[in-house]
């Protein structure tokens, strides 16, 4: 499978496990390109932004996972470049 580049967007609420965002970060290391964070107080969220390279397979996973933990929605947008 073709590696894709694709950022997924991250919105962790109050009670949004940190942790296990981070673990899944880290299991997924080899893929990330970067990433950014942004608490929001005034809407009570934080906000994460992470580039990922790797295959489609592997980034649909990490989104998927990440988008399990309570308190946390994540959606990954892919280039049209592959």
């Amino acid at each position: 499978m073709d590696d894709r580049v694709a950022v997924i967007g991250i919105v962790v609420e109050k009670d949004g496990d940190v942790n296990k965002i981070n673990e899944l970060l880290h299991e997924f290391r080899e893929y990330v390109v970067g990433r950014m964070g942004l608490p929001y107080p005034k809407r009570g969220v934080s906000l994460i932004s992470v580039v990922v390279d790797g295959p489609a397979d592997k980034i649909s996973a990490l989104s998927g996972k990440l988008g399990m933990i309570d308190g946390v929605t994540a959606k990954a947008a892919y280039s049209k470049v592959s």
